[in-house]
């Protein structure tokens, strides 16, 4: 069967740069899983996007659905025909409804008997056939998160549709899509090349276009992008600050990309650099320019990407100077006048903000981290005044005209604000790292005082959300609680801070006031918190059941948990392990019969009979006080290496010694192994849950 391309592609008004590649990764998952519906094979697929098209093209379409073996059964053969030999009338009716006649049915054998049927080849559908049934059904399914109508049509989609490319190799004409007669002709640059483009072939698709000054593929319009910004700022002996969503968002803002450069006066460096990029970026979708050194100082200049190549590129680069001025000029004014009050002195407007409706203002929210920072300073070794100082002032520049202007300068605009006031270098930086880690694998607070109000700040969210019983559900989680859970497993796992999370949970709830909080607020949020476990290592191949096994013990420490971890993940890769942790499972399963009244007690040496229990007992005495060290060191996996031998003995164990003997005594001092071997793997995780 021969094979073509396939090509679509909508046309329409400028479509939100927010969501361009959500859109055109969509398309093609849409299309593909139309065409998987209908069992039309295919090649590779590639989507693009561009503001004005989203485009898919899919290799090597099969011209046809396969063929089908169908087979249909009517009414058993005993009564198919009359005590005459005729057709009976479920058998006539039946061939009719096949659309053959009686004499054309077969017997066919099923696991009830011989019935009477019909085993036919159904041909397959011709691709030219369903396409535009294709199109329509895979943009209808398209996730748009707000679509919209235009004209007097019903028609929906993101933006208003002009036109629509559906070609199978060289071939048009399949039917309408989105209303609209679908055939060859696309358009190119709105100014560059604004004619119809008739497309010859589907797999010149993306020549076309580019030959009509159209860069329609996404990720080549990145590069193209980013290579010509790092050249422009090449020329300035500079280095381009390229944000990865803000090139993604520029990208969805032209079709042929141009990058200029421009300047600003050196009197606005005085600003904060970060409010100016901050403004830069946001605002003007422009590119900072800083020095080509580790100190990266921000320069006067920008880098601008227009969607024209123009003959007098000086006239845009004026323009764009003359639009970014009263932007800076903004950010310097609001700097300038936060400067004129205190950051301390903030803290009365803080109250005047709610933070939550039950919980109080933002004013009695920053007491709170203040109380819980100076609390956890001992147990970080940061200085409890500065932590409790810091904590206090970390959200006061909510209230500056810097952060309500711009949102993402909070903690940096404090930071500056705290040294301008003279604060320690410790309470400045706090209050700019304790919104850190930003992100999964981003930079974690540097100092300890940091450390304290960041972990301060985000157990008081935790306790505080929870405990009015608005924890997060399924998608909903509208104040960042299982961000802030992970931000708090990093804190403690990858910056080494052996705290009980258990404690200091609680630590947070007893800074509310009485009957704010429910009574199983931090044992839910405990529970919650170190659930987040395998999140924190997505990726790392670590199997689900290694995380239950270490959840399965009472260990409430985050740092030790993932030592845990680490120690059972490289256990399970040992020969032994899948024999011991049947092994514990059967031992698990042996004692959760026992009566709840129970009691263990050491294993008595003149009651061990047999060769085996005896060889059990001795291999676990031979390795006691070694682990014992090991577990005192928190060496797991040393334990565990130790704890791997008993393999043997267990299995020999298992072989040949009766557990339930008759005798009572010779019972419970088995039992009393057992439960000994249990508790050795207890001491580190609970391996059962590996079988």
């Amino acid at each position: 069967m021969s094979t073509h391309p396939l090509l679509l592609e909508i046309g329409c008004e400028e479509l939100p740069s927010s969501s361009l590649r959500a859109l055109g990764e969509g398309l093609e998952q849409t299309l593909l899983a139309q065409l998987a519906e209908r069992e039309l094979s295919h090649g590779s697929s590639r989507w693009f996007a561009t503001p004005r098209r989203l485009a898919v093209l899919v290799e090597g379409l099969a011209e046809r659905t396969p063929d089908k073996e169908q087979e249909s059964l009517g009414p058993p053969l005993a009564q198919a025909r009359d005590g005459e030999g005729n057709w009976t009338r479920a058998a006539e009716g039946f061939a009719t409804r096949c659309g053959v006649s009686p004499e054309e049915l077969q017997v066919i054998d099923t696991p009830k008997g011989e019935r009477l049927g019909l085993r036919q080849t159904v041909a397959g559908i011709a691709a030219a056939d369903c396409l535009a049934e294709i199109a329509n059904a895979a943009l209808q399914t398209l996730p748009i998160a707000k679509r919209m109508r235009w004209g007097a049509g019903r028609m929906e989609f993101a933006r208003p549709v002009h036109w629509v490319v559906l070609m199978l190799g060289e071939q048009t004409g399949f039917g309408p899509v989105m209303d609209l007669d679908s055939g060859n002709r696309s358009f190119g640059h709105r100014f560059h090349s604004p004619g119809p483009i008739d497309i010859t072939n589907a797999a010149q698709y993306e020549a076309a276009l580019l030959e009509a000054r159209v860069v329609a593929d996404f990720a080549r319009r990145c590069e193209t992008i980013r290579a010509q910004v790092d050249a422009v700022a090449g020329e300035l002996n500079a280095k381009a600050v390229i944000d990865p969503s803000l090139l993604e968002e520029v990208a969805s803002l032209v079709e042929w990309p141009v990058a200029l450069a421009g300047r600003f006066d050196e009197e606005f460096l005085k600003v904060p650099a970060e409010a100016l990029i901050s403004s830069m970026q946001s605002h003007q979708k422009y590119f900072p320019v800083v020095t080509d050194n580790d100190e990266a100082q921000l320069l006067p200049h920008f880098i601008t990407v227009s969607n024209i190549e123009s003959r007098d590129p000086a006239q845009i680069i004026s323009g764009n100077e003359r639009v970014i001025r009263p932007r800076l000029a903004d950010a310097a004014f609001f700097y300038q006048q936060d400067l004129r009050h205190s950051l301390a002195s903030q803290l009365e407007r803080l109250d005047a903000v709610v933070f939550q409706e039950k919980l109080g203002s933002l004013g009695a929210r920053a007491r709170r981290i203040e109380q819980l920072a100076g609390l956890l300073a001992p147990r970080l070794g940061a200085d409890e005044t500065h932590a409790r100082r810091a904590g206090l002032l970390c959200k006061a520049d909510l209230v500056s005209e810097m952060v309500l202007e711009f949102a993402d300068m909070q903690g940096i605009a404090g930071a500056y604000y705290a040294r301008n006031d003279g604060e320690d270098a410790a309470v400045a930086n706090a209050i700019q790292q304790h919104y850190w880690p930003l992100g999964a694998g981003s930079e974690l607070p540097a100092e300890p005082v940091a450390r304290c109000v960041a972990l301060a700040d985000r157990l008081d969210t935790l306790v505080g959300i929870f405990g009015i019983g608005q924890k997060p559900s399924g998608s909903r989680d509208p104040f960042g609680l299982r961000r802030a859970s992970i931000a708090v497993l990093r804190l403690l796992i990858d910056g080494e801070i052996a705290l009980d999370l258990g404690e200091a949970l609680a630590m947070a709830a007893a800074g509310y006031d009485d009957g704010t909080l429910h009574e199983k607020t931090v044992s839910q949020v405990l529970d919650y918190a170190l659930d987040r476990l395998p999140a924190l290592y997505d990726g790392q191949g670590i199997a689900v059941e290694v995380f239950r096994a270490v959840r399965a013990t009472d260990i409430t420490e985050p740092l030790d948990l993932a030592r845990r971890v680490q120690a059972v993940k490289a256990f399970l890769a040992r020969d032994e392990a899948l024999a011991l942790a049947a092994a514990n499972k059967r031992v698990a399963n042996i004692l959760a019969k026992l009566d709840d009244s129970h009691e263990f007690s050491e294993v008595s040496d003149n009651l061990l009979i047999e060769a085996d229990e005896k060889a059990l007992y001795a291999a676990l005495g031979s390795m006691a006080e070694e682990n014992r060290q090991a577990l005192s060191k928190a060496n797991y996996s040393g334990a565990l290496e130790n704890l791997a031998a008993l393999r043997e003995p267990v299995d020999a164990f298992f072989d040949s010694v009766m557990v339930n003997a008759e005798d009572l005594e010779l019972r419970h001092n088995r039992l009393n192994l057992l439960h000994r071997l249990r508790q050795e793997f207890l001491a580190i995780a609970d391996i059962s849950q590996l079988a």
